[in-house]
C-alpha cells in the first residue's frame, strides 16, 4: 500500500506538469526542500521527544487559479522517546520513524512588505497518509521481548507561514489518531519549469 500511494502520487506529478501548456497559459513548476523540529502533542507527547524531520514537495500553480498553488511532498521524521516515558515503564529505547506524504494546497495573501524584500503570509491544507514504524525495546530484567510495530495512518494538515517565494518559514499541525503533532519548517524553493 505505502509503495502504491508513493507511486501513484510522483506519477501524478510527472504527467500533470509534462502536458504542454496552452500558449496563453502561463505555469510554474517548484522544488521545494524543508527541514525543521517536530513537537508531539497529546497522547503521542507521552511516550515521544521533540524529533525531526525533512520532505521534498513538488508544487504548480498557472493563471487561473492563483495565488493558489497546489502541492504534494514526501519526507521523513523521527522521534526519539521521552526520559520520562524510560523512569515511568519497563522500556530502555522507545523511538518512532514516520514517512508522510501530503496533498493539499496552499494560499497566498497579499504581501506585507513589497520594498526592500518580499514578505508574504500564506496558508496551507492538505490531506495526509503516514507510515509509521515503531521501536519498542525493554529493559533486560523486564521479561518482555523486544518488537517492531508497523503501521499506517491517514490525517489531516493546516499550516500557517511567512514567504519570501523562494524561502519560507510555515508551522503545521497534523492530526492522525493518536499521533498529533507540530511541526516548523524552514523551505527553499527552486523553480523547475516556467512558462509565461
Amino acid at each position: 500500500m505505502k509503495n502504491f500511494l508513493i507511486i501513484f502520487v510522483l506519477v501524478f506529478a510527472v504527467n500533470s506538469f509534462a502536458i504542454d501548456p496552452p500558449a496563453s497559459r502561463a505555469q510554474g513548476v517548484f522544488l521545494a526542500f524543508g527541514v525543521g523540529p517536530r513537537l508531539p502533542l497529546g497522547d503521542f507527547s507521552n511516550s515521544t521527544d521533540i524529533g525531526y524531520g525533512f520532505n521534498i514537495e513538488l508544487s504548480y500553480t498557472d493563471n487561473e487559479f492563483l495565488p493558489v498553488f497546489l502541492f504534494a511532498n514526501i519526507g521523513f521524521e523521527q522521534y526519539p522517546g521521552a526520559q520520562s516515558f524510560y523512569q515511568e515503564t519497563d522500556y530502555s529505547n522507545f523511538s518512532t520513524n514516520s514517512i508522510p506524504i501530503n496533498v493539499g494546497a496552499r494560499y497566498y495573501f497579499s504581501p506585507l512588505i513589497e520594498q526592500v524584500v518580499l514578505l508574504i503570509p500564506i496558508i496551507e491544507f492538505s490531506a495526509s497518509y503516514t507510515y509509521t514504524q515503531e521501536l519498542n525495546e525493554f529493559k533486560i530484567d523486564s521479561g518482555r521481548n523486544n518488537f517492531k510495530e508497523q503501521f499506517s495512518k491517514f490525517g489531516v494538515s493546516g499550516g500557517v507561514g511567512l514567504s519570501m517565494f523562494l524561502m519560507e518559514i510555515i508551522a503545521a499541525y497534523h492530526y492522525f489518531e493518536s499521533n498529533q503533532y507540530v511541526s516548523f519548517d524552514l523551505r527553499i524553493r527552486i523553480p523547475l519549469f516556467i512558462n509565461y
